[in-house]
């Protein structure tokens, strides 16, 4: 037989050829067809410090459109507004200011344990303090309540206390208890406090009646707590590597998939969202529906310590690495 006339044969390595390209191209095509409705990575929008030293912790944004921030071992005080970061120079230099809460009037009020007081910042800056009746003073995160006054924790006192008017009120605690941290006012005016030694939520009613509740995790040192629209009660657990809620006396609790996540910072967004920090892993966490999700910041090297929620819902954060960030709103509610 003339071999230009011979049966064409595939042989079996032929034919394993053709398979593995077909195989490739199915996956190339796949690839292009998921990155085409594939949701695009976050895309956040940071601020570096003004100052290569400074460390931005505590953050709290302000109804008119002001972001405030504390800065660790400086004597200032930060504050990004239409898109321009300002850095407002204090007297003293202020050690492990945690705690912030911005005020109606677009003030904020932030803690200065060192100095033994709080301060109050207008938005043109200008700067005023009320120092503490007492000449220890270790103050934690702190809150406004819609009547007003201010509320703050203060473990050298074992208190929670209330600033109105210039006069302090304290709400004293069993010795036992100690390690408050966290507080936020309801819309009823009843008061949540963390009680991290005690693991335990507190609530101080109006009428000064104060109630405690423990956590379901042992030892799961509560920090950071908020409440929603709702009245349920959010809080976090740092040792747990849980987000808790409190609401109609019954725990829910939301384990954290990265282990060790180091929990900390938490705001509620617009859309019911849980937003908090987790510092370990460079990344913001998203409770939503009862469904977590990351959203990893851009730098390797990030540590998110804490988080609020702007007018607009957009999702701010400070990080300890010397940047404040935001992650805009359209892409902090997609899916």
């Amino acid at each position: 037989m003339n071999a230009a006339m011979a049966p064409s044969t595939v042989t079996p390595r032929r034919r394993t050829g053709l398979l593995i390209g077909l195989v490739v191209v199915a996956l190339i095509a796949a690839v292009a067809v998921w990155q085409w409705f594939a949701p695009p990575p976050a895309r956040f929008v940071e601020y570096p410090m003004l100052d290569p030293g400074d460390v931005p912790t505590a953050i709290a944004a302000s109804p008119d459109g002001g972001v405030w921030f504390t800065i660790d071992g400086a004597n200032a005080i930060g504050r990004v507004r239409d898109g321009k970061l300002e850095r407002f120079v204090e007297e003293k230099i202020n050690g492990e200011p945690i705690g912030i809460a911005a005020a109606a009037d677009g003030s904020a009020w932030y803690t200065d344990g060192p100095a033994g007081q709080v301060t109050h910042i207008l938005p043109n800056g200008q700067l005023s303090s009320v120092a503490l009746d007492r000449p220890l003073a270790r103050i934690g995160q702190l809150a406004i309540a819609p009547d007003g006054a201010l509320w703050f924790t203060e473990a050298s006192a074992y208190s929670i206390t209330r600033l109105k008017d210039g006069k302090f009120e304290r709400h004293v605690i069993d010795r036992l208890w100690g390690a408050a941290l966290g507080v936020a006012v309801a819309g009823d005016g009843a008061v949540w406090v963390t009680l991290q030694a005690a693991n335990q939520l507190l609530r101080i009613t109006p009428d000064k009646s104060m109630q405690t509740f423990d956590i379901p995790t042992r030892g799961s040192s509560p920090g950071d707590v908020t409440v929603a629209k709702d009245g349920a009660v959010w809080f976090l657990e740092f040792r747990g590597n849980k987000v808790g809620r409190f609401a109609n006396g019954r725990f829910e609790e939301f384990p954290v998939g990265a282990e060790h996540a180091g929990l900390t910072g938490l705001a509620v967004a617009g859309d019911g969202a849980i937003w908090f920090g987790m510092l370990r892993n460079g990344s913001l966490g998203r409770l939503k529906d009862g469904r977590l999700q990351a959203f990893r910041l851009p730098r390797k090297e990030a540590r998110p310590y804490s988080v609020a929620v702007d007018r607009d819902g957009n999702i701010w954060y400070t990080d300890i690495r010397g940047f404040v960030g935001m992650l805009p709103a359209q892409q902090a509610a997609s899916d």
